[in-house]
């Protein structure tokens, strides 16, 4: 092999789970913290296991959920799209396609079983592993009911999220043609620093004022980053009063 053709079939490697620190590891995480605590990716990570060359499993997650736009996607595509997927061989689809199947099959025998939000880490829980690895910025809104129940998490923009394109009647109308009391707010900053900006701010205090001039609440924005940091500005007092 010569030294151009070595360099040409060289490029970053991602560190495979095993070399992750203890704490940043799937199983790990399951079992320090319950699987409640874990995000969707990492969730559909631990049922593929491995990754392939030169991308982890977790990133391989990642990139499955956003491609098929999260686990209700994820769960209605077939068995020859998921194999045409790079790293993700008919046993791994067959994985995945029968733990998303027993998970129907389990809400539909204990429809009762949501998800509840009770802290800005479980709602945190249910985006971050997918949303901290997305390269755009994605808004986001979670629809709760009366028990703070999640009913369903819907896309508002994908973009540049700034107060000179969200527009509150956007945000709101999924809640609106869902009779959702509240909603929580979620959207991404690909650099991976959670800080809210200005215009974060700015969106913030006018979707609260407009909530309540709606009648529904809005519980939370949620800004998420890397490494599953996130904030909530809420309980940073930001755009909140």
């Amino acid at each position: 092999m010569t030294a151009s053709t070595a360099t040409a079939n060289t490029g970053p490697r991602q560190p495979t789970v095993r070399e992750m620190p203890t704490g940043e590891r799937p199983r790990e995480r399951l079992v320090e913290y319950g699987s409640k605590n874990l995000s969707n990716t990492e969730l559909v990570a631990i049922l593929l296991r491995t990754g392939s060359a030169g991308e982890n499993v977790i990133s391989l997650s990642a990139r499955l959920l956003t491609r098929f736009g999260g686990l209700a996607g994820l769960g209605k595509a077939a068995f020859v799209e998921l194999c045409g997927e790079k790293g993700l061989s008919e046993a791994k689809a067959c994985q995945l396609l029968a733990a998303l199947e027993l998970g129907r099959r389990f809400v539909s025998l204990a429809p009762e079983e949501r998800l509840i939000i009770t802290t800005p880490q479980d709602a945190a829980n249910l985006v971050s592993g997918e949303m901290g690895a997305l390269d755009q910025e994605h808004l986001r809104v979670i629809l709760l009911n009366t028990r703070n129940e999640v009913l369903s998490t819907h896309e508002i923009y994908v973009g540049n999220v700034n107060s000179s394109v969200v527009r509150p009647a956007e945000i709101f109308r999924p809640a609106v043609r869902n009779n959702a009391p509240s909603l929580i707010v979620v959207h991404n900053h690909p650099s991976g620093n959670p800080a809210p900006s200005d215009d974060d701010i700015a969106i913030t205090k006018d979707l609260v004022a407009s909530g309540k001039m709606l009648g529904i609440e809005v519980l939370d924005h949620l800004v998420i980053g890397s490494g599953n940091r996130y904030v909530s500005m809420n309980e940073n007092g930001q755009g909140f009063s």
